[in-house]
């Protein structure tokens, strides 16, 4: 069994989803939004990030984190958020030792829905269905950061298990 924590950044809303497989099915343990007000100062936005997601990384212990890599469209100030993003999320995982990938949105796309140039909604829609999940995840952030999970998920080696402590109920939205 491995477990997988995906990202998908962003400085408003950066996506989260924890993913285990075991004998080549796979299940959501966790996922959702972490979320900053666009009142709050860049840098107050960035810690709550850090701390959020070191905070999942402690709970979930995954072996993996993976990220979406940043996509260079034309608006580069919102790029540069998506990589302030990405950094804090490196840095939360390089302070607890865990590796990080990354991954392009065409091969995230490719790996979940057999298409780099699929939907937004096709990837929840898919995110659903590899998960076994009764719905797609509400949010897009949440269902692209499963994607990434599910991405790596499906490249990783399984000799690199852990053991994680499930929550109760894992929220999934």
């Amino acid at each position: 069994m491995i477990v997988v924590m995906g990202i998908d950044p962003g400085v408003a809303s950066t996506g989260f989803g924890v993913v285990r497989a075991a004998g080549g099915k796979m299940s959501a343990v966790d996922g959702g939004v972490i979320e900053s007000g666009a009142d709050e100062p860049t840098e107050g936005r960035l810690a709550r990030i850090h701390g959020s997601v070191a905070e999942l990384l402690t709970w979930h212990q995954p072996v993996a984190l993976a990220l979406e890599d940043v996509y260079f469209g034309k608006n580069v100030r919102s790029a540069m958020g998506v990589g302030q993003a990405r950094g804090v999320a490196l840095l939360a995982a390089a302070q607890r030792d865990i590796p990080c990938f990354d991954y392009t949105p065409q091969a995230v796309k490719m790996a979940v829905c057999g298409t780099g140039s699929a939907a937004k909604r096709q990837v929840q829609r898919m995110v659903g269905v590899l998960l076994g999940l009764p719905s797609p995840p509400a949010s897009d952030h949440a269902a692209d950061a499963l994607a990434v999970a599910i991405c790596h998920a499906g490249h990783a080696r399984p000799d690199r298990a852990v053991t994680v402590q499930t929550p109760p109920e894992a929220r999934v939205g």
